[in-house]
């Protein structure tokens, strides 16, 4: 398969500005139609761990052009990372989730009960120009048996019902590293806007990091989540709710969404279709999207967006018709950039029945 899209451009290139390296990209669009896609800007080095600001760039043209990027929001001597914004449609409000941890410790220590982690939010009311003074959250959404603590990271979903779900994971218990401890996805949920949350439905050990999809065929309340294995399968678990996230039925595994142990990305687009990015193989590499006519039942063979080093992503679509991409790239590792990717969604349903190959 060749690397085909219509518009590419770097939106953050690591060692750029004050920071050492940029990943762990999300998107979302807000009624009127700005393109909204944050990062964390990592200032002490490439790892997970060290202090850790979230950064955002807006686009008003539907992912052609972008503003310069601007700072959302920073804790000197924190790591604030794992950005998961959802968009309230109902009143234009941007929520945007978060977690935080002392700059000096990282998953392993919170694992370990060494460190907190916490999570937070903040609100925009005007596009993403400004954002409110970030409030934690942690008591609402958190179990005391649980140490590691994600959202996202990519973009949660609202329901027509109007509620408000978000991907996130968590660690049981405390071990000694970050591998010993049960992962288990789960979501969270909001019926008041993003004013108050609770956890909702969660999956068993041996999940990650997971993204959602409401489900426009079925009735108000149906899920899609996706998550990331943390159990040596290589596959991509799936699982489906009927009551807006708050239980999920049986966990099963796509044999045919092989994956590196790494995060990927979900969206609704027309007619319900599903669309999935992910580096598809056993590395980080060769970034694919994927097509699926049945709920996530079977997924096209998919498009190869770089075929080359190529980790986290996340999946926006527009009102002009385009699916966009923002995801990490490189050309030795990964991690050099966060490359934004603007397709035609025609070519996206025109491909999307079972076995199809675009």
């Amino acid at each position: 398969m060749t690397e085909q899209h219509t518009t590419d451009v770097d939106l953050w290139i690591s060692g750029d500005g004050e920071y050492h390296t940029y990943r762990i990209p999300a998107l979302t669009v807000t009624p009127s139609g700005t393109v909204l896609a944050f990062a964390e800007a990592r200032v002490d080095g490439a790892g997970d761990a060290g202090e850790i600001h979230l950064v955002l760039r807006r686009s008003l043209d539907r992912g052609r052009t972008w503003e310069p990027a601007r700072l959302v929001t920073a804790e000197p001597g924190f790591t604030r990372g794992n950005p998961a914004p959802v968009v309230d449609r109902r009143t234009g409000t941007i929520v945007l989730l978060f977690t935080q941890n002392p700059a000096e410790h990282g998953e392993t220590d919170v694992c370990a009960g060494i460190a907190d982690r916490t999570v937070w939010i903040t609100r925009s009311t005007d596009e993403g120009l400004t954002w409110t003074a970030p409030e934690e959250i942690t008591s609402q959404v958190k179990e005391p048996s649980w140490t590691w603590y994600a959202t996202g990271p990519c973009h949660g979903t609202q329901l027509r019902t109007g509620r408000l779900v978000v991907p996130c994971d968590h660690a049981v218990g405390v071990a000694h590293d970050r591998w010993s401890d049960p992962f288990r996805s789960h979501v969270i949920v909001s019926d008041d806007g993003g004013r108050s949350w609770r956890i909702g439905g969660v999956l068993p050990d041996g999940t990650n990091e997971s993204t959602v999809a409401a489900l426009s065929g079925e009735p108000a309340g149906g899920v899609y989540i996706n998550a990331r294995n943390h159990n040596g399968k290589q596959l991509r678990g799936y699982a489906y709710s009927a009551d807006g996230g708050d239980t999920f039925g049986e966990l099963r595994w796509h044999e045919e969404l092989i994956e590196p142990t790494c995060q990927g990305s979900v969206v609704e687009g027309p007619e319900g279709v599903l669309v999935f990015s992910n580096p598809a193989g056993t590395e980080r590499k060769r970034l694919t999207i994927r097509a699926s006519r049945d709920g996530g039942g079977s997924w096209s063979a998919g498009q190869v967006v770089h075929a080359g080093p190529s980790a986290y992503s996340d999946l926006a679509l527009t009102d002009d018709g385009h699916l966009l991409c923002l995801y990490e790239r490189g050309d030795d590792r990964p991690y050099d950039r966060l490359r934004l990717a603007r397709l035609p969604v025609a070519d996206v349903l025109a491909h999307a029945s079972e076995g199809g190959r675009w």
